[in-house]
């Protein structure tokens, strides 16, 4: 089984890695993980201004800030993920990734770090169901 883990270091991912890590049928032997931050995209004057060595060095931090913590926490429970980092839109990004990837299963929080939400369930998550095939697993 290929699992999809889409993180963003919000409190909601930290429940989603948790209830990860605590259902065995999850953690079923072969099951292969692969975590994936979307990291925004910088404006493009923004981009031009600063150039190419400039803006690759933050989004490898930014994206070093959610990763490091989740690979961290996910190996104390034995779990070695893949990463993906991508610059993007996230919940468009994510689903195509989940389904180009051929992945059986995303996992993410139901919201994320974003300052603008749905009251129901985040807006990135909202995306994502309704651009993704793959099933979604979302932990609130």
């Amino acid at each position: 089984m290929k699992v999809l883990l889409a993180v963003d270091g919000s409190t909601y991912t930290k429940k989603m890695l948790a209830y990860l890590t605590t259902h065995e049928d999850l953690l079923a032997a072969g099951t292969e993980f692969t975590a994936l931050t979307v990291i925004p995209a910088l404006p493009a004057r923004a981009r031009a201004a600063v150039g190419k060595e400039a803006v690759d060095s933050y989004y490898a931090e930014e994206a070093a800030k959610v990763l490091e913590p989740v690979q961290k926490y996910l190996s104390r429970h034995g779990i070695t993920p893949k990463t993906v980092i991508k610059v993007g839109q996230a919940g468009e990004t994510i689903a195509k990734v989940a389904d180009a990837g051929k992945f059986d299963l995303l996992m993410m929080g139901s919201h994320g770090n974003s300052a603008l939400g749905n009251l129901v369930m985040g807006s990135v998550a909202t995306k994502v169901l309704a651009g993704c095939k793959v099933p979604v697993l979302l932990v609130r």
